[in-house]
């Protein structure tokens, strides 16, 4: 064991810096770069770290000091043979120093260990000394009435002029009451608080320093042993300097690094909304929950595991107009980005040749008014898909979340996309195969009217079993819709066309309805998918087949 000095390094061309926190206490164990105290300059706070690993003998500083570099931070005793400014000489071959006899050390000593009786009082707090500010501006409550906190544990934070400074509770206890609030002004001795403590906990000015511990020297090293050579000081003076520039490069008080060091979270990182560019801890509480939201829904434009698109200044191209996306547009994007990810796709295409659907249609029109309703294709893709996942019930399943078991449903529910102004929604009409086509047209115009109208609830778009997107209204001859999970399939609609159909003996004009089946394959396999497309293309050539 040897006992080593600790010393401010170098502080980057800073001189007479306060030190407004002591980070460790005499007799704790630090690791080599942990904090020891805090200082800050005009221009920022940074970290002091240990040199090395150890345990904290003694502390020549306290809060509200200033010091420079080279000033003496306090004593370190370490594992392994380090440096004193002078090493001591060795003791003679094969003698040793014997350790006292616990029993022989002075009684005041026991005394001193022992615990004060417990008593409970209520004490005042009071702003310390400010360092010559007056009138210095509360930017943040760190505590609130029922907290416990240590000594030197940061009550609020101010901010003046030109530093910004924590202000530690001068002992440990439970915070009785706060006196000031954000925004408030405050000079030396204004009243902050009442903090109840238990006897013994009295004001850090006020304590006896701990006698230094006792060093035991360990039995010299043989006369053929050179002595072990303290590591170079240039050495980890490089490395702390090193610390001190990173922790230095974001502008925070030590109460903000602290939890920022106990969460984890890179300070550079974290978006600062303070004045003048200071991070908050609510800055850092919302760091916190973006990417745990991002972690649970995943970020626009970002697949799990894969690295992030690089971000682009497009202004650098011309104009630009950046708008937030609405709500639903942010879900939609996640969602998709999920399925997309998550969902081994495969889609099927085929034409429906809805000829004879159609002249049934247009003949119906007429009664449908009659009803009130309007008679569009919509109702008839819906009876036909829900036909189809009746007979052939593999499309009508969703994988459990343990990944090993299919959950098999003896009901037919179907979404039905809706593009609106705010994005696309997917009402779900339940029951589809128990109802009839005037019954499904009223349903489906007016939940797509609550869908434009933003007035659907979240139970109108839950619990589909298959969704149909159709942009037969806005054109195109294809698409590949993406498999809303967890539901296994989708049925994606395209504009009607004419077409020459080959009917054995000529060409004839047929209107041919374009399909696309995307569906979940580790759900799903290719010959299920064939079936179910093959019956969904003939119930809808011939709608007859829906009353067999």
């Amino acid at each position: 064991m040897a006992k080593q000095v600790i010393k401010v390094p170098d502080l980057g061309g800073a001189d007479q810096v306060d030190v407004i926190e002591i980070t460790v206490a005499v007799g704790d164990t630090v690791a080599e770069e942990d904090s020891l105290i805090v200082v800050e300059g005009d221009k920022a706070s940074m970290d002091v770290p240990s040199p090395c690993a150890g345990k904290i003998l003694s502390i020549s500083v306290k809060e509200g000091d200033k010091v420079s570099e080279g000033d003496v931070i306090g004593e370190i005793e370490t594992e392994t043979a380090a440096a004193e400014d002078t090493p001591a000489p060795a003791e003679p071959a094969g003698e040793a120093v014997a350790e006292q006899p616990a029993e022989e050390q002075p009684a005041q000593a026991a005394s001193a260990a022992a615990p004060a009786a417990q008593e409970e009082k209520e004490e005042k707090i009071a702003v310390p000394d400010l360092g010559g500010s007056d009138s210095v501006d509360v930017i943040e409550v760190c505590v609130q009435p029922g907290d416990e906190v240590a000594e030197g544990d940061s009550l609020i934070v101010v901010e003046g002029d030109k530093a910004s400074m924590d202000v530690p509770a001068p002992f440990a206890g439970t915070v009785v009451s706060i006196a000031v609030s954000e925004g408030d002004k405050v000079s030396t001795g204004d009243d902050l608080g009442v903090l109840k403590v238990v006897s013994g906990g009295a004001p850090a000015q006020d304590k006896v320093e701990e006698a230094p511990a006792k060093v035991e020297t360990a039995p010299a090293a043989p006369a053929s042993q050179a002595p072990v050579e303290p590591p170079a000081a240039p050495q980890r003076d490089h490395q702390v300097e090193r610390n001190l520039t990173v922790s230095a490069e974001v502008y925070a008080g030590p109460a903000v690094r602290k939890l920022a060091r106990e969460l984890g979270v890179t300070l550079s990182k974290v978006k600062a909304t303070g004045p003048r560019g200071r991070v908050t801890k609510d800055d850092l509480h919302a760091y916190i929950k973006e990417q745990v939201q991002k972690a649970e829904s995943g970020a626009v434009g970002v697949g799990a595991g894969l690295p992030p698109l690089p971000e682009i200044d497009f202004s650098q191209f011309g104009p630009v107009n950046v708008e937030p996306m609405t709500k639903i547009h942010k879900v939609t994007a996640a969602n998709m980005a999920r399925n997309w990810l998550n969902v081994p796709h495969v889609t099927q295409f085929d034409d429906a040749d809805i000829t004879e659907l159609e002249e049934f249609r247009k003949s119906m029109k007429a009664e449908a008014e009659k009803r009130g309703v309007k008679l569009t294709p919509v109702p008839f893709l819906l009876k036909a898909a829900a036909a189809a996942l009746r007979a052939e019930p593999s499309f009508n399943v969703s994988l459990h979340n343990d990944g090993e078991h299919i959950v098999r449903k003896d009901y037919v529910h179907i979404g039905m996309a809706v593009d609106t102004p705010k994005g696309l929604m997917v009402p779900v009409i339940r029951d589809v195969d128990k109802k009839g086509l005037y019954e499904l047209a009223q349903e489906a115009t007016e939940l797509a009217g609550k869908a434009r109208d933003g007035k659907l609830m979240p139970k109108d778009m839950q619990g589909a079993c298959f969704t149909i997107s159709s942009l037969g209204a806005i054109g195109g001859t294809g698409f590949t819709p993406i498999v809303n999970a967890p539901e296994v399939g989708i049925l994606g609609v395209s504009k009607l066309t004419v077409k020459p159909v080959w009917n054995g003996k000529e060409f004839v004009p047929r209107q041919m309805l374009p399909l696309a089946l995307s569906y979940d394959h580790r759900a799903v396999n290719g010959g299920d998918a064939g079936r179910f497309m093959t019956y969904l293309v003939s119930v809808l050539s011939d709608v007859r087949r829906l009353l067999l």
